[in-house]
């Protein structure tokens, strides 16, 4: 299995844009410019950024996402941490990352090739890993 995906490795033009189109954006607008080509609209984009209401990022099916409060939810990145909801238009939200990022995605890069890596930030002091609880799903089902 590769590396853990991120939003400047997932968002990206599509054809026939050129491939460096937006090398200029930060990644966390990358998502944003991804979204108006499919939706073939602009969004309302602002400088607002929410304080005090961090986003928690985890690892799902190999990606980095965060979840919005209206339940949408978006592939982020470490390299800029923070999210503009493509659906609620909320403003920008701060998204909280693990302080060793390497260190979690090396954690989940370790488990058998089968597996599809999930991870989650600890709820209690109790977790398996100082880094949070690693989790596998195959078929569905809880590993």
């Amino acid at each position: 299995m590769g590396a853990i995906t991120r939003a400047e490795s997932y968002y990206n033009p599509p054809p026939p844009m050129p491939s460096d189109a937006w090398d200029h954006e930060p990644p966390s607008m990358r998502v944003v410019r991804w979204y108006e080509m499919r939706a073939q609209r602009r969004l309302p984009v602002t400088d607002a950024v929410l304080l005090g209401q961090p986003l928690y990022a985890q690892i799902n099916h190999g990606r980095w996402v965060a979840n919005c409060s209206c339940m949408s939810a978006q592939i982020v990145t470490p390299a800029d941490p923070r999210m503009w909801c493509v659906e609620c238009h909320t403003g920008w939200w701060q998204v909280v990352f693990p302080a060793d990022v390497d260190a979690v995605e090396q954690q989940l890069l370790d488990l058998p090739v089968s597996s599809l890596p999930t991870w989650m930030p600890s709820s209690s002091s109790s977790s398996t890993s100082r880094y949070g609880t690693p989790r596998t799903t195959c078929a569905g089902r809880p590993g």
